[in-house]
């Protein structure tokens, strides 16, 4: 339907992954490839789960204002629905990006935050997200993106004092702004109303009586529309203002004695190759009218080129264009939004039926959702760390693929960031850890770190303690203790140690030890009896 039609500047989910959460973009081009496929070029929008960890305090100071401060002019906000804001709050920024249009799953509403806006009126709403910061993903900052209002007197015009009574005004005129209208003229509204109608029909009659305009506009409604553009009536503004209002020598000035006033404007001045010509320059530099004049126009000026572009945007041929350039399109609508029949693999499969990914056959009965703690739900999906056998309900599920978090805060959410320091399923990073929810308790998290930790044992050889012994004053074990990642120089280590067993080891041994120095327990057996 025409509701589910894609246009340029939407906000669609794309799906990039069945496990993570829909990425958030806007439609800036779609485009048609040679193979017949169809691809987006979109901004993007970014999640606090895709932001770092201090990036999001900055965040929350910027937020402040709204719903973490006493003093907010905001409704009180219940603590499970600041943490669903978050949910819904994004971070535009200026890259973009080419993706396959079937990865669409529908679309959103995406608005800039205002100081008036009521944020749980965003709660009430599906698919609808707001932002107010725009992140810079290579310089990693966040900016406002609001406007800024500028107070004070450098931003205030100059208001000079009134003239006295018979004072002469000493200032430069031709320097000064030329008066084109008098508000406070001793015409009523239904006069000039009355002299913008002649004006448009003097204008119509002398279209009729130029060729040249004769020849583009053939029909009378194609003059008269072309008469009642801004041009005819800014020229019959004009003329009232010239002869002071005074409605017999403006009708007078109408008509000089040649014959009718021509007004004529860009769309008029421009010939169909001309406009052509503009079309196919648009489609191919976008709106960089410098390009635009210089390799297709350059005998217009640069002036007439922006002027004639906005009054393109007002005719018929500018909706047959963007008609045009959707309608490949149409058929795309179709494909994105039906329901898909492939089946998630994160899907859990009821008993007999062919598992999914992710250990779904094996999980365990009884389990309630993680986020909603239900335990009913006509199907569940497997979410987090496979090790640790989570689900979610259908409805949550649906939540955390839109919003990307869960609808109370859990300790597990902090599991499944996604991106660049993302650690692999089953493991948790340590800007994970930290960035799990506050209301997890801290015996929570000693009890989820410790299902992910592993055992192991670190145990030393022979040859490396009796290396330790030999070179204390390369190693500094106390000095590389308080420094665990500082490297160890191994060839000084070598080096020392081969000093040190050729100058201990007596003269009747050092051939036995020469002899046996690929032989490691030969080797240890001669230095232990040296050391």
């Amino acid at each position: 339907d025409r509701q589910n039609m894609l246009k340029v500047y939407n906000y669609v989910y794309f799906e990039n992954s069945s496990s993570n959460p829909y990425l958030i973009r806007r439609i800036e081009e779609l485009n048609k490839t040679a193979n017949g496929n169809v691809e987006a070029k979109v901004v993007c929008l970014f999640r606090r789960r895709d932001i770092s960890g201090n990036l999001n305090t900055l965040a929350d100071s910027n937020a402040s204002e709204y719903y973490f401060e006493e003093e907010s002019k905001q409704p009180p906000i219940a603590e499970q629905q600041k943490h669903q804001l978050k949910h819904r709050e994004l971070f535009l920024s200026r890259q973009f990006e080419s993706l396959p249009a079937t990865h669409i799953r529908g679309k959103c509403n995406v608005t800039l935050l205002n100081e008036t806006d009521v944020l749980t009126s965003y709660l009430e709403r599906e698919d609808c997200f707001f932002y107010s910061l725009v992140f810079d993903p290579v310089q990693k900052t966040l900016l406002a993106d609001q406007g800024e209002i500028r107070v004070g007197s450098k931003y205030q015009a100059e208001i000079p004092d009134k003239l006295a009574e018979g004072e002469s005004d000493n200032r430069v005129q031709e320097k000064l702004e030329t008066k084109v209208w008098d508000p406070d003229n001793q015409l009523k509204d239904s006069q000039i109303d009355q002299f913008l109608v002649v004006a448009r029909a003097v204008g119509t009659f002398a279209r009729a009586l130029d060729c040249s305009s004769s020849i583009r506009q053939p029909s009378l409604h194609m003059s008269a529309a072309a008469a009642s553009r801004d041009i005819t009536l800014f020229h019959a503004m004009d003329t009232l203002q010239k002869n002071g209002y005074d409605l017999a020598k403006a009708m007078s000035t109408l008509v000089p004695q040649g014959g009718p006033v021509l007004c004529r404007d860009e769309m008029e001045e421009w010939s169909a190759s001309e406009a052509m010509l503009f079309e196919e320059a648009l489609e191919k530099y976008g709106k960089d009218f410098n390009d635009i004049r210089q390799d297709f126009l350059p005998w217009k000026s640069l002036a007439s080129v922006v002027q004639f572009y906005y009054m393109w945007k007002t005719t018929d041929r500018y909706i047959q264009q963007v008609h045009l350039h959707l309608l490949p399109f149409s058929v795309l609508s179709c494909t994105v939004h039906h329901r898909h029949t492939k089946p998630n693999p994160n899907q859990i499969m009821a008993p007999g039926n062919k598992p999914g990914m992710n250990g779904a056959a094996g999980f365990q009965k009884g389990l309630c959702c993680e986020s909603c703690h239900t335990a009913q739900s006509p199907q569940w999906y497997a979410w987090g760390p496979p090790n640790m056998q989570c689900r979610l309900c259908a409805s949550c599920w649906i939540y955390w693929k839109k919003y990307g978090g869960l609808k109370t805060p859990t300790q597990l959410e902090g599991a499944t960031r996604s991106g660049s320091d993302a650690a692999p399923r089953g493991h948790m990073t340590r800007q994970e850890v930290q960035g799990m929810s506050p209301f997890t308790s801290s015996a929570g998290r000693a009890k989820l770190l410790a299902k992910n930790r592993q055992t192991f044992i670190l145990q030393t050889t022979k040859l490396t303690r009796i290396a330790r012994r030999v070179c204390q004053d390369i190693l500094q074990s106390r000095r590389a203790a308080r420094r665990p990642y500082a490297s160890i120089n191994a060839n000084a280590v070598k080096a020392e140690c081969e000093c040190t067993v050729a100058t201990a080891i007596p003269n009747r041994n050092r051939t036995k030890y020469f002899a046996h120095r690929h032989d490691k327990d030969a080797v240890i057996n001669v230095i232990e009896q040296a050391l």
